[in-house]
């Protein structure tokens, strides 16, 4: 698992359309732009607490974390049911979806294919973070 620290920069606006796209059949749709959107604002709320976490394998595909995606993970924020988390459990780190009932703190995979998680009784759990929102290329660059 990569973290990247996240470093702000000047504000890059990028052109955010009129109209949204469907993701059905076509419709006429205008070209004009309506508004900029900073990517930067938009994705962090809290910069010093605010890492990219890189993703690997498949068990947060129900999560919509896929293999090579970057997380965005905010290390101020408290865990609420049905967060995805970055946890350390006995020093391993993973991403796990979240859920507290009473006391009984339940820790998750997010793919049917995976077996329930169990944590042992006496595991050493930490929290490192909660993730935010994600990047997913689409299509990676190619490599030259």
């Amino acid at each position: 698992m990569d973290i990247f620290g996240v470093t702000i920069g000047l504000p890059v606006p990028l052109p955010l359309l009129r109209r949204p796209v469907r993701a059905g059949f076509p419709s006429p749709a205008d070209d004009f732009i309506e508004e900029t959107i900073d990517l930067q604002r938009l994705l962090i709320t809290n910069r010093p607490a605010t890492f990219l976490v890189r993703v690997v394998g498949d068990s947060m595909i129900l999560a919509r974390l896929f293999d090579g995606d970057l997380a965005v993970v905010d290390r101020s924020l408290t865990p609420a049911n049905g967060d995805v988390v970055v946890v350390d459990i006995d020093g391993d780190r993973s991403f796990k979806v979240w859920s507290r009932q009473g006391p009984r703190i339940r820790l998750s995979f997010a793919n049917p294919r995976y077996p329930e998680f169990r944590l042992s009784p006496d595991a050493l759990v930490e929290v490192w973070g909660v993730v935010s929102s994600s990047i997913s290329p689409k299509r990676r660059a190619a490599k030259g």
